[in-house]
């Protein structure tokens, strides 16, 4: 289902994004393999839990987050949920977390570590799923805020 509602949700913002199935992206190594591409163009997705609820951020598959930027910018200091939460509030499961078919409305981040790359690759529903947009599409789809968040 969860995949489905990815579909669901290219349709309805009226994107013809073919969805690319792998036999396993669910690591951003494996991903990157699988896809013929770097680490970094893969966009991982990274649920937080903040004080009223969560926020997504999305940075280069090979980077890695900056404790102290993310918690002056958010005044909170990075948790990550458990995988029920991440399943219950995303309707994605760990591994196929995406900004795209949601569940419930979660602020989207974008981190400027994305804009190195033309294309990048995030995934779509399931761990071994990805879909392949421009860097503009991906801020134009998710309406996400661009941040500096990852270490240096």
């Amino acid at each position: 289902m969860s995949v489905q509602s990815v579909v669901e949700f290219l349709e309805q913002h009226q994107k013809d994004i073919e969805i690319l199935t792998f036999e396993d992206t669910s690591t951003v190594t494996k991903a990157a393999d699988s896809l013929g591409v770097t680490p970094g163009e893969i966009a991982k997705s990274l649920l937080f839990k903040v004080k009223d609820g969560f926020i997504m951020i999305l940075m280069a598959g090979d980077k890695r987050l900056d404790n102290r930027k993310f918690k002056e910018l958010f005044n909170t200091k990075a948790k990550m949920p458990e995988a029920e939460e991440v399943s219950v509030s995303t309707g994605h499961p760990v591994g196929g977390v995406c900004p795209f078919g949601l569940k419930q409305p979660i602020p989207i981040y974008l981190d400027y570590s994305l804009q190195s790359y033309t294309r990048v690759f995030p995934a779509a529903g399931a761990p071994n799923t990805a879909i392949s947009l421009n860097v503009d599409e991906l801020q134009e789809l998710t309406d996400g805020q661009w941040v500096d968040v990852i270490q240096s």
